[in-house]
């Protein structure tokens, strides 16, 4: 099985990143998914190119971030809720079909299409925390399939599929 997740970042990235699973650039998760890498097609490349209508077409949507909330258990991870948007949520409705058409299994299925609930978790702590504010708006320029452990590795996150607005960088 291969772990999967579409997100959309919210900061700066490239096709092809490597970054610490600790080090997550500031995203916006659309779905998390398994596929099964064993049926001989690549899962990676097939979902790729199966969002790929669907993620040019959603590029350049703005998003208004609303007010700071808890998530996981207690409460205890920060993040900032991205304020309901039909353009967002088609999208996330749009892979999640995408993702079911490819037999790949969602790992948090309560959590997509009506119970879907866009947020932006806020990274570090203290004065040092990388996070939005209430009010921020955001373009949806860089939507990403990243592979969540790359050659197995589960320390490190890839890129493996950028679609980004020609002048995002």
């Amino acid at each position: 099985m291969r772990n999967l997740i579409l997100v959309a970042f919210v900061e700066p990235v490239a096709d092809g990143l490597v970054f610490p699973r600790s080090e997550w650039p500031l995203h916006i998760t659309l779905v998390r998914f398994d596929a099964d890498a064993s049926a001989g097609a690549d899962p990676a490349a097939a979902l790729a190119a199966a969002a790929d209508a669907t993620a040019r077409a959603a590029l350049g949507a703005t998003l208004l971030i609303g007010e700071d909330a808890g998530f996981g258990r207690g409460g205890s991870v920060p993040v900032s809720l991205v304020e309901p948007d039909p353009a967002l949520q088609a999208l996330h409705e749009d892979l999640v079909r995408a993702v079911e058409a490819l037999d790949g299994r969602i790992l948090t299925p309560h959590h997509t299409l009506s119970g879907y609930r866009p947020h932006v978790s806020h990274r570090g702590a203290g004065p040092e925390v990388k996070r939005l504010r209430p009010g921020d708006a955001v373009v949806l320029d860089r939507i990403a399939l990243v592979d969540m452990a790359p050659d197995g590795d589960r320390t490190i996150r890839r890129i493996l599929r950028l679609w980004s607005l020609p002048d995002s960088s």
